[in-house]
């Protein structure tokens, strides 16, 4: 088989596979290759990177969809200079999901807590972990609707699934007696 031919089979196998990162890049790849310019297993280790790449991104950005946060911010100390950095670098390697300890962000409006939440909200997506956003009034109504069609048990177990659970606005918008009962005892 020619090597034309055979970029090309690896191309309908790497489409059979649903791998579209890695068939993105296997013609520079092997021009590399060709040129000599990256050993067989350097492009092996390219051409499996960008798979694995484009992946992480999609999950990404399936995770950052379906969470629904007001913006995507990163992490970045100057909109509050007066935050601890290696106090939020340790919450940015997410121990605190692993032990299961909540992390509560207080402050009047404005100071960050939201910018804060979100950027875990991010690092925790890049992991490929589960994140709800959302306001407590919104998920307060999710839940009384929930109950009112009897699928209260199901809305339970799908926020349970999530690895991070952010809920903001918190103490804006009365809840009501019923709504902050389904928020607490859950």
């Amino acid at each position: 088989m020619s090597a034309p031919a055979g970029v090309e089979m690896i191309k309908v196998h790497l489409d059979d596979l649903r791998m579209p990162g890695s068939l993105q890049v296997v013609d520079a790849l092997m021009d590399q290759l060709d040129g000599g310019a990256i050993s067989a297993a350097e492009a092996l280790e390219q051409l499996v990177l960008a798979q694995v790449s484009l992946r992480r991104e999609r999950c990404i950005i399936s995770a950052m969809r379906s969470s629904r946060p007001p913006a995507a911010k990163t992490l970045d100390f100057a909109f509050q200079p007066s935050i601890d950095p290696a106090q939020i670098m340790n919450l940015h390697q997410l121990g605190f999901i692993t032990r299961k300890e909540n992390v509560i962000f207080l402050g009047p409006a404005g100071v960050g807590k939201t910018h804060l939440a979100i950027s875990l909200a991010i690092t925790t997506a890049e992991r490929g972990r589960r994140v709800y956003y959302g306001t407590l009034s919104n998920l307060v109504l999710s839940l009384v609707e929930a109950e009112r069609q009897g699928k209260l048990r199901e809305r339970l177990a799908t926020l349970r699934q999530q690895s991070l659970l952010i809920v903001g606005e918190i103490g804006y918008l009365p809840v009501g007696a019923n709504g902050a009962n389904l928020f607490s005892n859950w």
